[in-house]
């Protein structure tokens, strides 16, 4: 089963390589991985995707606990959070199908950031089923190239996650 883990971390040299070493020494893998400061600089947030049943989820979380530089972890339940995900696209966009990427772009609310006489080159962001979903569609058409940033989440309503 998949899972979305935040964990709030000292913004410290080394603290990334820790986090990492403690998946991979354990055998655990880790499907996306996105780390940047939060509104304390002196805090980072990691917003990793890993999968596993309910027991390794629990001791991904208890042993990322241990680590002197972690915080807080949270492993997020879907219901309770709201995740998204950019990706860009380099699409083949020879004279059939340039009209057909373009549609496509447009159900999705992509924006086209490139554009050259046989590609186009769109930016969207959103959850990460429909993000899937555009890339599907685009896929028979000739991609090129893609690149995602991977989902960051955040919980839903008004209270605040702070260390």
């Amino acid at each position: 089963m998949r899972h979305t883990i935040a964990v709030l971390v000292e913004n410290e040299f080394g603290v990334l390589s820790r986090v990492v070493g403690l998946f991979s020494g354990r055998g655990f893998n880790i499907d996306s991985l996105t780390v940047a400061p939060t509104n304390d600089e002196a805090l980072s947030r990691i917003t990793l995707v890993t999968r596993g049943d309910e027991q390794i989820i629990e001791q991904i979380t208890k042993q990322l606990n241990k680590l002197i530089d972690v915080i807080k972890v949270i492993d997020f339940e879907p219901e309770h959070a709201i995740e998204r995900e950019m990706v860009l696209v380099k699409v083949s966009a020879e004279d059939q199908s340039r009209a057909e990427v373009l549609r496509i772009a447009d159900i999705f609310r992509a924006k086209v950031i490139d554009v050259t006489p046989k590609s186009y080159t769109l930016e969207a962001t959103g959850a990460p089923a429909k993000v899937s979903a555009m890339v599907e569609l685009l896929r028979p058409l000739g991609l090129k190239e893609l690149v995602s940033t991977g989902p960051v989440v955040i919980g839903r309503g008004a209270k605040a996650w702070k260390g």
